[in-house]
């Protein structure tokens, strides 16, 4: 029995808990983990005991009167580092263990401690470990050197991603200076492929993925309202999903920041009204951390019912008790995003999670579906893996010779050579890559010896530096010297004008162009400011179970009679096509004006099409939102659209147009690269040349004449 394997101070945790049983993926777990030296990858739904899972046994495990740290747990979060702090501390306080949270808003008298006698357990954010190499190259190895144990939280949020690749390395640096080798345990409820989850851990032969496939029930309810205009919440649909959550705790996913603080405005607005409860509350990364900390406290601790309108940072596994019911506004880009959102509710044993899926627009509702139906196929989109990260690399080779205080070029290239991160990355490239860093002055040579240059000093002593993503330049927003969250530059930014913000209408009353501060006072109407950000990256899979469920006769059961009127509208549509084979068959609709091609095809192979047919010269029209491009040429010459539309190296050339504006989108570091360097990271993050050149030859045209 796995109980039986836990050290006494851990069964006796577990009997002062009163549990009844272990969960099966702690069962699993615990006697692996106990008898094996082997990584895990342990993959259950949510608040199914992952995190118990992994420290059970590890706690049982672990001699923790050796000296440094033997435990690094890693969070994508620091809100959910924060959270599971006191789950952690609950479990190691009889043993003694000392927990340290480590990120930038941490206590710095406990990092201090830390760093003055290494022991127990770190909870620490990737970017917080890069600082550390960065600026207490020493304190890495005095602190991890006699390393144990790595425990990646939420894992499938690195897999395929740069914070992924950066981590990686930051792993293998990690076992640079270990005396001997950890092990990895990965936690998640949405991994879209194992292998890509255990190659993460840099030893996939040595990892094994523990799976409690026990699925929750789940009801289900699409609704659709017509939006009466472009960019507002239908106030139909407000008052209906009023008297949905209203006497419940519910969570509302919109896409993006400005409408979630609608929404949450609105909402309050109608349970004003109808003499409801007023805790209606916004929660996404432009919130002040300390307002975001209150929802959660509330959310967790209060017996009220709440309605907190968020964006993904509640959508990971931050505790805020139960909730009855999740809504999603709109689709998802993934459906890893949508399993994500519904494990938020019926989080109690035997428990049914309540989700509510409102649509605005007809392709939306489409878009939903299709991730739905694909959900309940128990698919999820595999994760879009970079083996030449030659933009992390040049970030990486920085951040170790800032932290060297200088290298020998020869081993820089060994090191860089030898992290698991850039395996497929050649000797010659990673020698060309440090080259062209010198010759602009980012890297200093002398004789073999490279030091950060002048340049190079400008971009490794800023903040910004620990971080592979974009960050926005936002203006702090204070009413009366309280922090109320930051919002971006925007022409609706000015003295006099009426925001959305934390949940709250605010006037702005005075602007600090310098300091990037916005002064404001509670006002009685406004609207939601104005964030910017691209849309997410939408598999292929999804926009052709799109194409399937137009041209299939299905009534679904799950729709209400307003979704399936929209549904069959837009199959009426659909139905000129006569389309039997949606594997290779696609729309082109002609009309007196216009040539619409719909290619129900992914992000990256539509991004890749737009590509080529701008070599052959053709204007093209896209929207993301209908995977169709509008064309400027006839319906005879569309029908060339088949043929190969040119040579590689005109593929390259058209991509190095593409950059000589100096930027490089989905890359932060990209633009430091030589230019055919940055020509393949656009290849291989933005486009997919090669899916989009196979689409072109196996696509048959189906026009509605």
């Amino acid at each position: 029995m796995s109980f039986d394997l836990l050290s006494e101070p851990i069964r006796k945790y577990i009997r002062n808990k009163r549990w009844e049983q272990l969960r099966p993926i702690q069962n699993a777990a615990i006697a692996k983990i106990l008898t094996t030296e082997n990584n895990y990858i342990l993959a259950s739904k949510t608040a199914s005991g992952k995190t118990e899972a992994a420290f059970l046994p590890i706690l049982s495990k672990v001699d923790f009167n050796e000296t440094g740290v033997q435990v690094l747990y890693i969070s994508p979060l620091i809100a959910l580092i924060n959270d599971q702090f006191y789950r952690v501390e609950d479990l190691c306080r009889d043993m003694e263990v000392n927990v340290t949270k480590w990120h930038g808003e941490a206590n710095k008298t406990s990092k201090n401690n830390v760093l003055k006698d290494p022991s127990g357990v770190i909870l620490i954010t990737p970017e917080s470990i890069e600082a550390m190499f960065v600026n207490k190259p020493y304190d890495v190895e005095r602190l991890f050197s006699n390393l144990k144990f790595v425990i990646i939280d939420e894992i499938h949020t690195f897999v395929g991603s740069d914070r992924g690749i950066q981590l990686k390395s930051l792993l293998s640096r990690l076992q640079d200076v270990n005396k001997n080798r950890y092990r990895i345990i990965g936690l998640s409820a949405t991994i879209g492929d194992y292998i890509e989850a255990k190659r993460f851990t840099g030893r996939e032969h040595e990892t094994i993925v523990l799976r409690d496939t026990a699925k929750k029930d789940i009801n289900a309810v699409f609704k659709y309202f017509t939006a009466e205009k472009a960019g507002l919440t239908p106030l139909a649909l407000l008052e209906d999903l009023y008297f949905t959550t209203c006497n419940g705790k519910a969570l509302i996913f919109p896409n993006n920041r400005g409408r979630a603080e609608e929404i949450s405005v609105r909402l309050r607005k109608i349970s004003d009204r109808n003499a409801g409860h007023p805790n209606y509350f916004s929660h996404h990364s432009s919130v002040h951390k300390e307002v975001r900390e209150y929802v959660e406290y509330f959310a967790k601790n209060s017996r009220s019912n709440f309605c907190i309108s968020c964006t993904s940072t509640l959508e990971l596994g931050i505790d805020i008790g139960n909730v009855d019911e999740v809504v999603q506004i709109d689709a998802t880009n993934s459906i890893a995003s949508l399993i994500q959102r519904i494990g938020r509710s019926g989080r109690r044993d035997g428990a049914t999670s309540n989700l509510f899926l409102y649509s605005t627009e007809k392709w939306s509702l489409l878009q939903s579906m299709a991730c739905w139906l694909l959900y309940n196929e128990e698919y999820i989109e595999p994760p879009e893996i970079c083996e030449r990260p030659y933009d992390l690399l040049l970030h990486q080779a920085l951040s170790i010779v800032k932290g060297s205080s200088g290298i020998l070029t020869g081993k820089l290239v060994s090191q860089l050579r030898g992290n698991f991160a850039f395996q497929h990355i050649t000797e010659q490239e990673i020698v060309a890559i440090i080259n062209h860093l010198v010759s602009g002055d980012i890297l200093e040579k002398l004789q073999d010896e490279l030091i950060i240059g002048v340049e190079g000093e400008k971009i490794v002593n800023s903040k910004d530096f620990y971080t592979v993503f974009f960050t926005e330049a936002n203006f702090k927003v204070i009413c009366s010297a309280n922090p109320i969250g930051e919002i971006p530059w925007s022409s609706q930014i000015k003295e006099g004008e009426n925001i959305l913000l934390a949940a709250k209408i605010w006037r702005i009353v005075y602007i600090d162009s310098k300091a990037k501060k916005i002064e404001v006072v509670t006002a009685n109407d406004g609207k939601p400011p104005r964030f910017f950000g691209g849309g997410g990256v939408v598999d292929n899979k999804i926009r052709q179970k799109m194409l399937e469920v137009l041209c299939s006769n299905e009534a679904y059961d799950f729709l209400d009679e307003s979704c399936l009127d929209k549904l069959n509208e837009m199959r009426s549509d659909f139905k000129a096509y006569k389309i039997s084979d949606i594997s290779c068959q696609r729309p082109l609709l002609v009309t007196a004006k216009n040539i619409e091609y719909y290619t129900f095809a992914g992000t990256k192979i539509n991004r890749a099409l737009q590509l080529l047919f701008s070599i052959r010269n053709i204007d093209t029209s896209f929207s993301e939102y209908t995977s169709s491009f509008k064309l400027s040429i006839s319906a005879f010459a569309a029908k060339e659209l088949l043929e190969l539309p040119g040579r590689e190296t005109e593929v390259d050339h058209h991509i190095r147009e593409i950059l000589k504006d100096g930027s490089l989108p989905n890359s932060k570091w990209g633009h430091l690269l030589p230019l055919s360097f940055q020509v393949d990271v656009m290849r291989q993050k933005y486009y997919d040349i090669n899916g989009a050149i196979e689409f072109l030859q196996k696509v048959k045209l189906i026009t509605n004449e």
